[in-house]
């Protein structure tokens, strides 16, 4: 994180910026700040560029999408997160993740069947199997539990291995190089090593399942290869890019949300006594309204000039949108620092927004909405097992989350 730093641009905030120190959910207050009197305006990122920051709800859905704006990592000024992040894009085939339409919508295609919302609620059940083993084990085991590792991990990480045709066993390798990968703490080495690793790992895998299919998505990749509709190196890197999105989500709001509920516990109520669906759904799109994991920023390029919000952004310069700044500006979602589970959030931009929102966000949802539904009415007095000022939270890559937490009841 970096302060204030001045540059040809005048006096600007250096992004990502230091979250809230009276409480690591909230934005940075010179980011609601912004939103308030610039909300579109440069900032300086790690390489020293000033690409813009877009913080605005309604400033952000009308640039998510508009075709002007690109994906495409290697474009000159691109604003990368991080140097390793620069240099495994000039070595990442095309993905749904750094592609323009029509071939990012191809690509999309191509894996958008298992995460559709029936295919999905089809899931729910077994989701539900999955929590319910998972706290019989938390509940017969050892107190205080760490319900990261308990049932934060354990239920995202089993429900998409199941639904690609990942080996379970296998969690702690991927969800290691997963993190090397994301990280803007690993060097460029250490990020090109940890996704060849798992790119690597998923080739493997389908050329398994090129001999012998399940009924799986890596599977239906290895389909798609023998049929001429993709090649090997996209279909494994593919693979990578959904088994790290079919569980970062949800592994990060498992505990995080149980967090912000144990510190209102009047909310924690509204999950704990209800059983209508429609509760449930509204708290958990509350949930990720207010804690918005991803707080680096969705990051884009302008192909063309574009006047938005008083500024003129300029063809090749580098754009971010701050999910979390749109999530809490008022205009949108008044008195956002309130967690309200009878708030109608549906409109929140948690997931992004336009054609690259995320993909697995069908899946997150129902994976919360079991897991929130189901924790607190089993375990009725949970609670922290720790001083809330000992919990650690974990920045370093994309999406925020809790290195442990510890739990009794």
């Amino acid at each position: 994180m970096t302060d204030t730093l001045t540059g040809t641009a005048g006096s600007v905030p250096g992004y990502p910026m230091t979250r809230d120190a009276g409480c690591p959910f909230h934005p940075p207050a010179t980011v609601r700040q912004l939103t308030a009197e610039a909300p579109v305006s440069k900032v300086r990122i790690w390489d020293g560029s000033l690409p813009w920051l877009v913080t605005r709800h309604a400033d952000q859905r009308t640039l998510l999408t508009d075709p002007r704006i690109s994906i495409d990592e290697n474009l000159p000024g691109f604003p990368h997160m991080t140097r390793g992040r620069a240099e495994v894009a000039k070595v990442t085939p095309p993905l749904i993740t750094n592609t323009d339409a029509p071939e990012h919508t191809r690509l999309r295609r191509m894996v958008n069947v298992p995460f559709t919302v029936k295919k999905v609620e089809a899931l729910r059940p077994a989701i539900q199997q999955i929590t319910d083993d998972l706290i019989d084990t938390m509940l017969a085991g050892p107190k205080p539990a760490d319900l990261v590792t308990a049932l934060g991990l354990p239920v995202p990480t089993l429900v998409i291995s199941e639904l690609m045709g990942v080996p379970y066993e296998d969690n702690e390798f991927f969800h290691h190089n997963s993190s090397v990968a994301l990280s803007h703490g690993s060097s460029a080495r250490q990020a090109q090593e940890a996704s060849t690793a798992l790119v690597g790992y998923l080739d493997g895998l389908i050329e398994r399942k090129m001999t012998a299919p399940a009924d799986d998505m890596l599977s239906e990749l290895a389909a798609r290869i023998k049929a001429g509709e993709m090649t090997r190196a996209e279909a494994a890197t593919m693979g990578v890019a959904v088994l790290i999105a079919g569980h970062e989500t949800s592994a990060s709001m498992i505990p995080l949300g149980t967090l912000a509920l144990l510190q209102h516990p009047d909310q924690l109520a509204v999950l704990r006594d209800t059983d209508d669906p429609k509760v449930v759904a509204a708290a958990v799109e509350e949930l990720l309204r207010y804690l918005t994991i991803v707080h680096t920023g969705v990051r884009r390029i302008a192909r063309e000039d574009i006047e938005i919000g008083g500024q003129v952004i300029r063809a090749g310069d580098g754009i971010i949108f701050d999910l979390s700044a749109a999530n809490w500006d008022a205009e949108m979602f008044p008195e956002p620092e309130r967690l309200d589970l009878g708030r109608s959030a549906r409109l929140h931009q948690a997931f992004g927004y336009g054609p690259h929102q995320c993909l697995g966000q069908s899946l997150a949802r129902v994976e919360l909405q079991v897991v929130y539904s189901t924790l607190y009415r089993r375990v009725p007095t949970l609670r922290l097992a720790a001083p809330i000022d000992e919990i650690e939270f974990a920045f370093e890559g994309i999406a925020y989350s809790l290195r442990s937490l510890p739990v009794t009841w």
